[in-house]
């Protein structure tokens, strides 16, 4: 699986059928709502050309980041 990250601005350009979340209401989004991520499997959708692969662990340690972290 390989995950990339996304502003929030750029969600109105996902092609839904090539990645695993099924809509907008599905993603994760930062605690400011500014960034967001997708996954998929195989080949990187043709929409996500030019942005940076991640691996499952390189997203963990991207989510462990203050900004994603819910407060308590």
């Amino acid at each position: 699986m390989k995950y990339v990250f996304l502003t929030a601005s750029e969600v109105s350009g996902i092609d839904f059928s090539k990645v695993l979340q099924d809509s907008a209401s599905t993603l994760r989004y930062n605690n400011d709502n500014s960034k967001t991520f997708v996954k998929y499997k195989g080949d990187k959708p043709s929409f996500l050309d030019g942005k940076t692969e991640l691996t499952r662990e390189e997203t963990l340690l991207e989510l462990k980041k203050a900004e994603w972290r819910l407060e308590e």
